[in-house]
């Protein structure tokens, strides 16, 4: 960005070489499958952002910044919103309110980003990364390796240096997951920070969009624009690398998914304390009955909302109905690897007024205030949690689905709390997470943690293509 101030490098240079990088790494050589739609236009209004900053207009921080857009997201253009749909291939709803403030603040939108179908809310077999629109997204550490989902395309372009800053949208694990997994960084914000409306809904109690990037200064200063906030009042640049100030909490019972992540927090937590963090073991478990009210909760409100965003956005179609028809008509297309279950169950449900829908919400909301985030927070005095943001990719398997060992992400998206994924370290030549989460709108303390620990290991490094693990 700061070449761009000084007039070193040009916006139209930026977006040329991104446009280059993205033609040669994601669409051949390794064909990665991470960019489903480029904007035609970007030249364009890079030229015009390149005068404005001769002439002395800058529009705001991103003035100039190529940005990629997930593909549930309207962008109001030439781009459609097929959430990786075939069915909404030809689908160009008006701009989401997000997107709006990137452009408001100088982005320009590079593309839009391949995605787990329907954010990975079709069926509990599904393939990470896998679309009827875009085909695989492929992990570029390890290719045969899964990148994760469902912002798959936005992680596995950051990684790949398909572009600078990249939105994904979170529904549980759909931002955070991903990071990690492909080695950059992601933030849930706290749920209502960032505007819904324009994206494909899942729940409205828990969707979210939230900024991705390759470093925690870059993805706090997005948050910014996206939200509103001042930049300051997420990241200061001269802040201390000292936590000495800091309580927090290790959810360690998380890291027992396999040896070599429970190996990864204890180097994690050994940073955090030589920061001077003072770090305080504790036990953060969510009952079966609590899962399983989340997926009740989701069931429910993903048809109502789903039918709503279809109706008012204009789109071909207008009911859940329709979608599950047209799957069925296109299943040689839509349908080769794994099947439409969330979607045939969704439709069984009723409206929310039904006793069941109640009960589920109730049953989350008793469990955040009697036994989740807020109450450890409380009896401990932490400033944050931290756990494992999940495990090394798995291999894609479009026979059995994904391969998803556990992680951090259940308990901050059921309560809407903020929710950051770091580069931790590697097994083998796999990156895996670290999550740092805590109350609404504790952002800047998450950041401040981030950072202190990214520039503390500084592990991140660049994919190689590798066509499998040589282990």
């Amino acid at each position: 960005m700061g070449h761009l101030a000084s007039q070193a490098l040009t916006s139209v240079r930026l977006v040329r070489f991104y446009l280059d990088r993205i033609e040669a790494v994601d669409r051949s050589g390794p064909t990665l499958r991470s960019v489903l739609y480029v904007n035609s236009k970007a030249l364009e209004e890079a030229r015009i952002l390149d005068e404005e900053r001769r002439n002395g207009r800058i529009r705001g921080p991103l003035h100039g910044i190529p940005v990629l857009i997930k593909a549930n997201i309207n962008t109001g253009d030439q781009m459609p919103t097929s959430a990786g749909s075939l069915a909404l291939e030809n689908f160009f709803p008006p701009e989401a309110p997000l997107v709006r403030r990137l452009r408001t603040a100088g982005a320009i939108i590079l593309g839009k980003t391949n995605l787990s179908e329907w954010a990975n809310f079709r069926s509990p077999h599904s393939s990470s990364g896998w679309s009827s629109a875009g085909g695989q997204t492929r992990n570029p550490y390890v290719l045969d390796r899964s990148p994760s989902g469902s912002s798959s395309g936005s992680a596995v372009a950051l990684a790949a240096n398909l572009c600078p800053l990249a939105i994904g949208t979170e529904t549980d694990g759909s931002i955070v997951s991903p990071a990690s997994a492909n080695g950059i960084v992601g933030l849930k914000p706290t749920r209502g920070l960032v505007p819904a409306e324009g994206i494909v809904p899942i729940s409205h109690t828990q969707d979210t969009a939230g900024p991705m990037a390759r470093t925690v200064e870059d993805t706090a200063r997005l948050l910014a624009v996206l939200s509103g906030w001042d930049a300051s009042d997420l990241f200061a640049p001269g802040i201390t690398d000292s936590l000495a100030s800091l309580r927090i909490g290790y959810a360690y019972n998380w890291a027992r998914i396999l040896p070599s992540v429970q190996q990864v927090m204890e180097r994690a937590v050994t940073t955090l304390e030589a920061l001077g963090a003072q770090v305080i073991p504790i036990d953060l478990e969510a009952s079966e009955a609590v899962a399983k009210a989340e997926s009740q909760v989701l069931l429910y409100e993903f048809k109502e909302d789903l039918e709503q965003y279809l109706r008012t956005q204009g789109a071909p179609f207008t009911s859940l109905g329709e979608l599950i028809r047209y799957n069925l008509e296109h299943q040689d297309r839509v349908l080769p690897y794994f099947g439409q279950e969330i979607f045939l169950e969704a439709q069984t449900q009723g409206p929310k007024t039904e006793q069941l829908y109640r009960e589920a919400l109730d049953l989350c909301a008793r469990f955040e205030r009697d036994q989740g985030i807020g109450p450890a927070m409380a009896t401990h005095r932490l400033d944050a949690i931290i756990g494992p943001s999940g495990g090394p990719a798995w291999k894609i398997d479009h026979l059995l689905g994904d391969h998803f060992l556990g992680g951090s992400a259940m308990l901050p998206a059921i309560s809407g709390y903020p929710h950051l994924s770091v580069p931790a370290d590697f097994i083998g030549e796999l990156p895996v997470g670290l999550s740092i989460f805590g109350l609404p709108r504790s952002e800047a303390t998450l950041f401040r943690i981030g950072w202190s620990f990214e520039k503390a290991r500084n592990i991140r490094r660049s994919p190689r293509f590798l066509p499998t693990d040589p282990e």
